[in-house]
């Protein structure tokens, strides 16, 4: 898969394609059935598929505060990595910054799909607002690719229990701990992949010793401390996960997820780890003293361990 920041790169590889649009946060089954009709696309007009993909998000771009955006479930490199697992030819970052914000509806559809990408196919929601203010629609679409020469198709839709599968459905079940529900809606287990960062040591200190790995969004999706799988060198280890501020430690900054894994003391600073999220054992607190916060981190341990049959 090939991936591009700006209209000369694609240029460089194609002049014609196939594309759809979107932020595709979380590359759930919803979006699944999207890359499937992109795919189909391709085979019948002999075109590489392309996905577009927003980023930032213009809900982050826009956002005054973190907590007024919605939470990440997928950071750039896991879009990225789910996409090109999918199959898509090509992918084109679209970087959503203020002269993005400025374009009119029009100058998108000329400037991006039809002189910069070629696009012959277009995928779309019909309810996909785009241009200065949102001014762009499914409707003008339709009307500039009778004009300009490309074909508009709605995106499919996916129904999984009587309910969408969208990225805010999922962002709710996470939120109730339903990971087997986010499953079927993701078509795999829900994950965070990352490095693992130096901390400050103070879960070694309380005699748990952690796996740090910074979490790169402005809101996390989960909050708590949760019993979780750890794929790592091939390998499924289990531990106890406490993603979130740390209140009885720290007044605030950013979120961090910290993995204790059960009965092992290999150093993974530097590392990528994939933390994948299977039952929850509490909301995040705070305690009034490290005495007590190391009590409750015992119990957790013990009920991760009974969760995983340990």
């Amino acid at each position: 898969m090939i991936v591009v920041k700006d209209i000369n790169t694609y240029q460089s590889h194609y002049t014609r394609c196939v594309a759809t649009i979107g932020k595709f946060d979380g590359v759930h089954r919803g979006h699944q059935a999207i890359l499937n009709q992109l795919k189909s696309q391709r085979e019948l007009q002999h075109l590489p598929a392309l996905v577009i993909l927003i980023e930032p998000h213009p809900e982050e771009f826009f956002a005054r505060a973190p907590d007024q955006c919605p939470p990440r479930l997928t950071t750039i490199e896991e879009k990225l990595s789910l996409l090109e697992e999918s199959g898509i030819d090509c992918v084109y970052l679209l970087e959503f910054n203020q002269n993005i914000s400025q374009l009119s509806a029009e100058k998108y559809i000329q400037e991006i799909l039809v002189d910069g990408l070629g696009v012959t196919v277009f995928i779309v929601g019909n309810d996909f607002r785009f241009g200065y203010q949102r001014q762009g629609d499914y409707a003008l679409l339709l009307q500039s690719g009778r004009r300009l020469g490309f074909k508009v198709m709605e995106t499919a839709s996916l129904e999984i229990g009587g309910h969408r599968v969208s990225s805010t459905y999922i962002r709710e079940q996470l939120g109730k701990g339903d990971f087997d529900l986010v499953q079927k809606l993701l078509g795999r287990a829900y994950g965070i992949t990352g490095l693992v960062v130096r901390g400050r040591q103070l879960g070694k200190d309380l005699g748990f010793p952690t796996c740090n790995i910074a979490l790169h969004r402005q809101r996390i999706p989960l909050h708590g401390v949760f019993a979780c799988e750890v794929l790592w060198n091939n390998k499924i280890l289990h531990a106890a996960v406490n993603i979130g501020y740390r209140p009885t430690i720290s007044d605030g900054g950013d979120a961090l997820l910290e993995a204790h894994i059960l009965d092992f003391d290999t150093d993974l600073y530097g590392q990528e780890l994939t933390i994948v999220f299977r039952s929850k054992i509490r909301d995040e607190q705070k305690f009034p003293s490290l005495e007590q916060l190391k009590d409750q981190i015992a119990r957790d341990v013990s009920q991760v361990r009974g969760f995983f049959g340990r």
